[in-house]
Parts: structure tokens; sequence; C-alpha cells
């Protein structure tokens, strides 16, 4: 196996899906592009609109394990084969170099885990606003699925993985993997997607996050959050999409010249 081969295989990119073919293809590409070889997984969670078939198009590795964000990205971390798992979400676009990034990062023996800086889409006030804010909530030490969280292998083992949360998984895993090393903010941008605030109030969807934040911070369960949270990625799904909520929003980390401390 020569170099460029042993590399390629070192990382496992895992996506969770709901619903996402209008944005899986065109993430799927840009990993492509950036690094071919590279072990991909998307595991879906029960898509209706042809995520799947979109996937499977692109000979990408797919498995479904059912629905929820936690089940699913577990799923897809047991089913890889990498030492370094990233988890990136179906709407968020890589930037160029990500891998390089990432190996950098953990050259560090000390850095167990990491993630990106975030940038939203489009020019609205609310993608405008979300973008000041996350450098900020890094500094909190918050940290969630969309700015691209990257871990060791045997770290997220160590730590019992995602749990099978319906909400706030990613703050779970997080809080779990600073207990056994550093978790690294690259200065490297991911960029996602800002439509789960379209056609609705951002006031009333980043208060009502706002609100689960403290909840799930004061010891509310996942669970129960998930009972109190509306479906926020697209308007106008079906009752039944509505049923089942997913995520919403979260910030970042921190550490030195290339990087910061989660």
């Amino acid at each position: 196996m020569d170099e460029r081969e042993e590399k390629a295989r070192a990382l496992s990119i895992i996506i969770p899906t709901l619903d996402e073919a209008r944005s899986i293809g065109a993430t799927l590409d840009a990993l492509a592009r950036e690094a071919g070889g590279v072990e991909v997984i998307v595991v879906d969670g029960g898509s209706l609109d042809g995520t799947v078939e979109l996937v499977r198009g692109r000979g990408v590795k797919l498995i479904e394990p059912g629905r929820g964000r936690g089940r699913q990205l577990d799923a897809g971390a047991r089913a890889a084969s990498g030492r370094v798992l990233w988890f990136l979400h179906a709407d968020t676009m890589p930037s160029a170099g990500f891998a390089a990034a990432i190996e950098e990062a953990l050259g560090d023996p000390s850095v167990v885990a990491g993630n990106f800086d975030v940038h939203f889409d489009g020019g609205s006030r609310a993608a405008r606003f979300l973008t000041w804010l996350y450098p900020r909530l890094r500094k909190l030490g918050l940290c969630y699925g969309d700015s691209g969280i990257f871990a060791r292998r045997d770290a997220y083992k160590r730590v019992g993985g995602f749990r099978d949360f319906p909400i706030f998984e990613d703050l779970d895993l997080v809080r779990g993997l600073r207990k056994v090393g550093r978790v690294a903010h690259l200065r490297a941008r991911v960029t996602t997607s800002s439509r789960r605030f379209e056609g609705r109030s951002f006031t009333l969807t980043f208060a009502r996050w706002s609100l689960l934040q403290a909840l799930y911070w004061l010891g509310v369960s996942p669970h129960t959050l998930a009972r109190m949270y509306a479906h926020v990625r697209v308007p106008g799904l079906s009752k039944s999409r509505r049923a089942s909520p997913t995520k919403l929003a979260g910030g970042r980390v921190q550490r030195d010249a290339g990087s910061e401390e989660a």
C-alpha cells in the first residue's frame, strides 16, 4: 500500500441523512474532488425524497439503521474502518485541504478530537449573525455537529461514542471526549446551510434553541427536550416528518497557532 492509500484509509467520513436529496449530492461530489479514495459512509434514517437513490448512484457505502441522529452516527462509526472518524452533516461543505488539516491537528498526541470553523451560507441577517456568533460561542466551549467533529477512533470508543439521543448528541460526545484529551478547533472552515432559518422567524427559532440549550445544561433529558422541539430544517414538511425532531445550530472551541482548544 502506498502513502496516498494509507492516508485515505486512515480517515472515514460519516454522514447522517434524512430527506437530504437537495444537499447530499453536492457534498459527496466535493468530498470526491478533495479526497478521492477516502471512505465515506452515508447513514440514512428513512429518507422518502430520493436521498438513498442519489447515494447509491454515486457508489458510496450506505447503511440504514433506522431514524435518530445519535443512532445513525454511532452506526456509521461502527461500520467505519478508519483510525479517524469525521462526522459531517449532509448540508455542510468541506473546505479544501480538510484531510491534511485533520491529520496535522492529530499530529499532537494530546489531541483526541476536533472541529472546524463554521460559516453559514447565504446573505440573510440570520446567516450573518450566526457566522458572527459561533466564534463567541466557541469561547464557552460549545461544539456542535455542524462544525464537522472528528475524533480518533480509540478515543471515540473509550467514551462510548454517540448515545442514542434525538437532540444534543454532539454536546454529549464532546463532553466525554474532553475527559480523555484535548479537543482542537481548526481554523479551516466548513460552510453549512442556513436553510433551517428560511421561511420562519429567526428570533423565535433562536429563542427556542437557546431555551432548549439552557434546559439541557440544567440536566433535562434530550428525549424530553425532543418532544418540545419542532422540526426546523425545512418549511412545509409533512406532519409525519415534523413529529420526530432532528436538531438545530450550535457553537465551538479553541487552541494554538494552527488550531485552538475546544
